[in-house]
This record gives C-alpha cells, structure tokens and sequence, in this order.
C-alpha cells in the first residue's frame, strides 16, 4: 500500500466501528431525513429542535455498549442536514448550546469513549437547510424545494462556506486530537471546490496533521470520487466510505491496489430512531457482515439511532453484546486481519493475519470441511474452537490429495457435525 494510506494503518486494524445519528429528528422518530422527506418549513420543525432535551443522556452507556460489542471506533453526527449542532458553536443557527438544553454532547461523548481507548470521529455534514445562504428552491434535497416562495431567494454562496469553514475549524481546535471526520454530502455540482474542498482539507490538516478524512468531499455512497485514480484530488480522502451495501470484490485503486474503504450500515432500516422500526439485524447478520467485510480489505461502521434521550433499545443492546462475545473469541481474524487473496469458497470467506489463515465458516459443511485454495505444504497447525485437531483422513477423500480436510468431530470423519458455532465457525491455520 502507497504511503499516501499510511494514516490510515490503525484504520485498518481496527476494522468494527459504531456510527451514531442522532440530534431533533430522533424527537420525531421519522428519521433524520424527516424535514427534507416532509419538506418542513423552519417554523414546523422547531418544535423538534426545542424539544430536544436529553437531559437523561449518559455517554458512559454508549460507550460501553460499543466496547462490549468489540468496537474500536465511533462516529458521532454532530451535525446532521437539519444544521443542528451537538457542539458548542458560536455560529450555530441552532444547537444544544441554544435550544435551552446547554450541554455539549460532543465533548461528553468524546470523554466517555476516550476513556476506553476507543477511537472518536465526527460526522460532519456539508449542507445546512437552517443556513439562510444555502440554495433553497430548486435543490435536489432541500425542505423547500418547492416552495415559490424561496423562487427568488439570494443566496451569498461565498458566505455560507465561509460559515461551513468556521464551523469545521471549531470543531478541528476545541475538542483535542480526533481520529476521523467523515463527511456527508456531495450531489449533483455541490462537490470538490464547490466546497472549497482544497482549502478545507489545508486547514483540517494544519490543525489535525494525522485525522482520516473520508471520500465524500467529491462523493457521496455510491461512488469513489478521485481516491482510485493515479493522481487523486487533494480532497480525495483517506478511504472510500460505500453505504448500506458491501461491495463485490472490495476497493481496489486502477492498478488494482487495495484502498482502505469502510461499510457503513443501518442495525434496521434507518440512520435516526425511527418509531416503530424493529427490524434489527441479527447478531449473526452483524457477524456475517462483518466477517465478509474484512475479508475484502474492508471495514464496518454500524449505526445506532438513540431515542431522544439518548437511549439504544434493549434489543440493540443485547445484539452488540452477542456480537462482542463472538468477537472476543475470533477477534484475531479480524482486528488487522484483511484479504487473504484466496478465492472465496463456498461454505464462507477466509482473512489472514501475518502467518495466520482463517477460514470463517458460514454454511455446514457435510462430512469434513475442504479448505479449498490453501497450500497444504504450508500448513503447521490447525485449531478450531482454541483445540490443535489433526486433518482429516478418509477413504472419501483421497481423490483430492491436494487439499487439506479438517473434522468438527473426534470419531469418524466422514460424519457430519454441527458447527462449533452456528453463527461463524473459525477454523485457524498457521503456515509456514
């Protein structure tokens, strides 16, 4: 890998990461989309923002949901679309520090992960509906886009970045050494200089020399930017940020190098808490998920939507936890683990870690399970759930004399056995 990534080497170790949203929408639990979606006027909204009062939000439980769940990373939005924000600013149009709830959530979250040694980003949004210089009628997305009343509305471009700078700058100077800012969103000509990128990332970099930057500077979820070309852009970022998907064959650069890219994904439907929406993804999906994710050089950012006070259900809770027992178990296959460049063989994905093969297994094997791809005059040991087995000897398979097998059971290797762990099974290879 170039040294342009070298930054983001702690990036992909870490590989699991928590994404929270969260802010005025979550009063509503429409999601946090609710006042472009509705097309809300300022005045419908307000009661939203004036309504966001947590004052039972308690960091500590988010973060020690996230290092249950073996997360070593979080991105905190502390502002989303709506301009709202969770920091204290002296160019907020709103926020915490204004709305009469007078705490500044940022600093609280970023004292509580701190103090576990997990890794703090800040999700940052380019647009801002409550800014009166930001183009109204007409946009892609903005509340009143519709409304004929903003037809001839004067926008001072030049002002507005100017605003989005100094807010960037708060952020960058008076909250100590972040690890990552992420973000959010470039469309149709609103990207790359547009924003002023250049200047942007000169001073995000003179006051944060070693902070990650994502791609959407120039991209948004569903495409790269810059970041794959030979020459990318001063603004291209540090890693490719694809959203709700993960890509086929992960990230690779046009000379088919891997560039450090990160999932971000919903735990149900919605970024923001969104009333009635209990669609959880399993502990096994997350696992899965997750497993795949590494397995193609990637990371996983996955979010949670508190309520509005700040609360992630029970539900959500007892998830992350079954993901973080699992993780504490197979952590060595992913943490700085990554691809494996063997092919992907049907029964799951392998990763690999300096010397270490693993192959997750996914789907039950009948009889015993072929590690398919692998040298088997490389093979030193095998261990499957923290036990050295022996490969498997049959009659069965000796017209494959090329690859190794290797049993759950200790009788009979042709037999079939459960799966040690239904939701992944690890078995570990060394090799010499």
């Amino acid at each position: 890998m170039s040294d342009r990534f070298a930054r983001s080497r702690w990036f992909q170790q870490d590989r699991f990461g928590m994404f929270i949203h969260w802010g005025p929408y979550s009063v509503a639990g429409r999601g946090e989309w609710q006042r472009s979606h509705e097309e809300l006027p300022r005045e419908a909204y307000q009661p939203f923002i004036d309504g966001f009062q947590p004052h039972g939000f308690d960091a500590e439980r988010w973060a020690d949901a996230a290092e249950k769940a073996g997360m070593r990373y979080a991105v905190l939005t502390v502002k989303h679309h709506d301009g709202f924000c969770l920091f204290d600013s002296r160019h907020a149009i709103s926020g915490v520090m204004s709305n009469g709830f007078g705490r500044d959530l940022l600093a609280e979250f970023l004292a509580a992960f701190r103090a576990r040694g997990i890794k703090v980003g800040v999700y940052f949004s380019l647009i801002d509906w409550s800014h009166p210089d930001y183009p109204a009628h007409g946009d892609l997305n903005h509340p009143h886009r519709h409304d004929e009343a903003y037809r001839d509305a004067e926008h001072d471009w030049d002002r507005y970045l100017e605003f989005l700078h100094a807010q960037v700058r708060e952020v960058m100077s008076n909250y100590g050494s972040l690890d990552l800012v992420w973000f959010d969103f470039s469309y149709d000509d609103m990207s790359g200089e547009k924003w002023r990128a250049r200047e942007l990332v000169e001073m995000i970099r003179e006051l944060q020399p070693d902070i990650l930057i994502n791609n959407r500077l120039e991209a948004n979820g569903g495409s790269f930017g810059s970041i794959a070309e030979p020459e990318p852009k001063p603004w291209a970022g540090d890693f490719v940020s694809p959203e709700q998907l993960i890509p086929a064959e992960g990230i690779l650069d046009q000379a088919g190098s891997p560039i450090p890219w990160e999932a971000c994904m919903t735990f149900n439907n919605h970024w923001g808490w969104f009333r009635g929406d209990h669609a959880f993804k399993s502990s096994q999906t997350i696992i899965r998920k997750l497993i795949e994710v590494v397995s193609k050089g990637g990371n996983l950012l996955l979010n949670i939507g508190p309520d509005r006070d700040g609360r992630i259900s029970g539900v959500e809770l007892r998830i992350l936890e079954d993901v973080g027992q699992w993780l504490r178990t197979n952590g060595d296959s992913i943490y700085g683990a990554g691809r494996a460049g063997i092919a992907k063989p049907e029964w799951g994905y392998y990763t690999c870690r300096d010397d270490m093969l693993y192959a997750h297994v996914l789907e039950q094997p009948i009889g015993p399970l072929a590690l398919v791809g692998v040298d088997t005059d490389t093979i030193e040991e095998i261990v499957i759930d923290s036990k050295p087995v022996e490969r498997a000897e049959s009659w069965l398979i000796e017209a494959y004399p090329d690859i190794a097998f290797v049993s759950w059971g200790d009788d009979d290797p042709a037999f079939t056995y459960a799966m040690p762990d239904e939701r992944a099974t690890v078995v570990s290879v060394r090799r010499g």
